[in-house]
């Protein structure tokens, strides 16, 4: 694990596998999951297929940069995006989508990587969109996989997902650790399991447990406004996954997302949720190989 500066006031911790000299495949993980949420044997068995895998921890998030000078209180930031106050939630968000995606096209800069294969999971598939849109000369690929387009009509939780989302999380590590059940709501309903959700949150809480910046994240993904316009005029190949069994973004986020963006290749897992199953990983190793080519 490395650490690099990527703009004035921001340095990403970083980790790659596989050859620099093979093309370059950036992972961009969500709402306050660390890297290490892009299991290592998962980057490992990418990098065996001839690719150069780079993950990372987005800001506010892992061993990153924080943002602690700037606390955000979720409850007033969606009191004020609900009530339609949008200068309000703008002025309690210290940064935006658009920055969060500089952050890993600077990443790439730092790596030496002119352009490379851009793979999003969740909010992470939102900021992989908008590296596409706002610099596409550097992305040779995009990959949206379980994420949507930032229309309110598409992609939504059920009540249940949110309520798990919502939930503040526990301080205590035994705690921590054992809340991480509640996310089989939104998980593959032949493959879920609590043991993997626990054995990452046991991993991350040891790593960096720093659920603040969880709440500026959102305000970024939440202000960060519909994509769709800017989606229909993207020219970058594009790949959408999406699991059928996901109850955090519904699939119609990625339908979406696949419907806008032109050329664009839909891939629906009916055994996946908002989640990577394990024993989906060779299907999904032989659509990032066959689509990163």
């Amino acid at each position: 694990m490395s650490i690099v500066e990527v703009s004035p006031g921001v340095s990403l911790a970083y980790e790659t596998f596989g050859d620099p000299s093979d093309p370059a495949v950036l992972l961009v993980m969500g709402l306050g999951a660390q890297m290490i949420a892009w299991h290592e044997d998962l980057c490992r068995a990418l990098a065996e297929r001839g690719r150069y895998v780079i993950r990372y921890d987005n800001r506010d998030c892992g061993l990153s940069t924080t943002f602690d000078d700037h606390p955000v209180d979720v409850g007033r930031l969606i009191h004020a995006v609900s009530s339609g106050d949008i200068p309000a939630a703008l002025a309690m968000v210290p940064y935006t989508l658009r920055d969060m995606a500089d952050d890993g096209l600077g990443l790439l800069t730092a790596l030496g990587v002119e352009r490379a294969h851009v793979v999003g999971s969740s909010m992470g598939g939102m900021i992989a969109q908008t590296m596409a849109v706002s610099r596409p000369e550097r992305l040779l690929t995009l990959t949206s996989m379980m994420s949507s387009t930032g229309e309110s009509e598409y992609g939504r939780p059920s009540p249940e997902a949110q309520a798990v989302v919502s939930a503040p999380k526990p301080a205590d590590r035994e705690g921590y650790v054992a809340a991480a059940d509640a996310e089989l709501v939104w998980a593959s309903k032949r493959y879920g399991s609590a043991a993997p959700l626990r054995e990452l949150a046991a991993r991350s809480y040891d790593r960096a447990y720093y659920p603040a910046g969880a709440g500026r994240q959102l305000g970024a993904m939440v202000l960060g406004g519909s994509r769709a316009d800017a989606l229909r005029e993207l020219r970058v190949p594009t790949l959408v996954i999406h699991g059928l069994d996901d109850t955090l973004i519904d699939p119609s986020g990625g339908k979406r997302t696949a419907e806008l963006v032109p050329g664009a290749e839909l891939l629906l897992f009916p055994d996946m949720g908002h989640d990577r199953p394990r024993e989906l990983w060779p299907e999904i190793i032989d659509a990032l190989e066959a689509h990163t080519r």
